[in-house]
């Protein structure tokens, strides 16, 4: 499988740009440069930038000068402390991967589509100039399968209207249930050689979100350990997140996790990303920090392991605070050996 070069080790900004109170001190203060050369210092090559359409867009959408200005001081600092960078649409007007951002409309009105090319219009004609080190990611994480069609036109169409401007920039786009990596086998097939496919991995989300408060069903008391078997995992994947859930069919469920897990879990996808000869990329993985940091990087050297086998690009979630945040202090006597297996 071709590898997504300079996009191999990274971390994301998450909280900086998106899912933030949309504040200017917020911008100013929640990352700066000197975070940048922390985690240059990390020995990663690249950086993902979720932003949200709100930093850049008033209600009407217009644009925020302001807004496109902290994106450029993010291209700014990555580019002199030798980093690439990944501009991901978080949010967009008429969609959000959040429900309680009560955003809707998206993939039934053509005027939020309109929208949402005129923005990547904007964003290509304003930093599509960095195409030997900026690579753009459509959408966040597409919810519904029920959306994939649609979602594979409005992609499509998208990927035209950047080429216009910025025609060998490279392109990331993920797929529904959340970038999931069944998805990959039905996204668009490729209208061009600088296409990426993207997913998300938080498997076995069991263990990752264990006691997430912002899961309907989590209990925040839940707790899980890493030891646990996959029927295990499996069976409180079902009960706390995904009611009914059987996602784990290909696995006994006596068997314990292990790299081997994430191997099979990604087969599937790295086979149509060879057939059809695109890059593939995880945008997001990690473990939330209600786990022990022992177990979370256990579970890093099990995902580590799958990820170097087949050559997959990754942005670990997230820098700094988040629920995940791999600079805070919990994770002090644990992060050396983190940094060798992001």
């Amino acid at each position: 499988m071709k590898r997504f070069e300079g996009y191999t080790s990274g971390v994301n900004l998450g909280g900086w740009l998106s899912q933030c109170d949309h504040t200017e001190e917020r911008y100013s203060t929640f990352i700066k440069e000197e975070d940048i050369r922390t985690l240059a210092g990390w020995g990663i090559d690249h950086i993902r930038v979720p932003v949200d359409y709100d930093l850049v867009e008033d209600t009407e959408g217009g644009y925020r000068e302001a807004g496109f200005g902290h994106i450029q001081n993010a291209l700014d600092w990555a580019g002199r402390y030798g980093l690439n960078m990944i501009l991901d649409l978080h949010k967009t007007a008429g969609f959000s991967f959040d429900a309680g951002e009560a955003e809707s409309g998206f993939f039934e009105e053509e005027a939020y589509q309109e929208r949402f090319y005129r923005l990547w219009e904007e964003f290509a004609k304003r930093f599509g100039m960095y195409h030997d080190r900026l690579a753009f990611e459509l959408l966040n994480e597409v919810t519904d399968q029920a959306y994939c069609d649609r979602w594979n036109r409005i992609a499509g169409t998208c990927i035209g209207r950047i080429r216009a401007i910025a025609p060998t920039i490279d392109i990331l786009v993920g797929g529904y249930h959340n970038n999931s990596v069944e998805a990959v086998k039905d996204l668009l097939l490729p209208p061009d050689e600088h296409i990426v496919y993207n997913f998300h991995c938080y498997e076995p989300i069991a263990f990752t979100h264990q006691g997430a408060y912002w899961i309907p069903d989590m209990k925040p008391d839940f707790r899980i350990s890493l030891g646990s078997t996959i029927g295990e995992l499996e069976e409180a994947t079902g009960r706390m997140v995904f009611p009914g859930w059987q996602g784990y069919g290909l696995f006994p469920p006596e068997e314990r996790l292990s790299s081997a897990f994430f191997k099979i879990l990604f087969e599937e996808a790295v086979r149509i990303a060879e057939e059809r000869g695109v890059r593939l990329y995880c945008g997001e993985y990690g473990v939330i920090d209600l786990a022990s940091p022992e177990e979370t990087i256990s579970w890093y050297g099990m995902i580590h392991d799958a990820f170097e086998t087949y050559g997959i690009g990754r942005a670990a979630w997230s820098y700094k605070e988040m629920d995940f945040g791999l600079s805070d202090k919990r994770m002090d006597g644990v992060r050396e050996k983190l940094l060798h297996l992001l």
